[in-house]
């Protein structure tokens, strides 16, 4: 079983309301078995939402409680972020996955990129540091033009 980021096979649950749709994705996972997530969803953040970065750190120093996420309003997130990653985390122990492609810079999905308050940085996200530290092979990808960041 394949876990992926809901908004890179077209599913509107960026912040925004948009997604990233990747098309050589979505072809590659054509006749697989998938299951796509969006993290900030299932800690029960809204869609469309104000976005958020993580503050002093990256996911895994979200996950020690050194680093929190801040949204444009300046509300603290943190909790949202963790319950979305936790609950991804419980999913992907349901259905047996083995693989996670997930987007790219997202500060919940971020695999080697991460939006924090100074910017793009290197560093995972939220449900990407959840993933790894229980031992997921997880990619990460760019949706529209950008393509697979392995």
């Amino acid at each position: 079983m394949i876990l992926v980021s809901a908004c890179l096979i077209g599913i509107n649950c960026r912040y925004d309301y948009g997604n990233e749709l990747y098309p050589e994705l979505l072809k590659f996972l054509h006749h697989k078995a998938y299951l796509p997530v969006c993290p900030e969803q299932l800690g029960s953040l809204p869609t469309p939402r104000c976005s958020a970065v993580i503050m002093g750190g990256d996911g895994f120093d979200a996950l020690m409680l050194n680093a929190r996420l801040i949204n444009e309003k300046g509300e603290d997130v943190t909790f949202n972020f963790l319950k979305g990653a936790k609950k991804t985390l419980e999913l992907a122990q349901a259905f047996g996955v083995n693989i996670c492609y997930l987007k790219e810079k997202s500060p919940s999905c971020g695999v080697k990129l991460v939006y924090s308050d100074k910017g793009v940085i290197s560093g995972c996200g939220v449900t990407t540091a959840l993933l790894l530290k229980n031992g997921y092979k997880v990619i990460g990808v760019n949706g529209g033009k950008h393509g697979l960041e392995v």
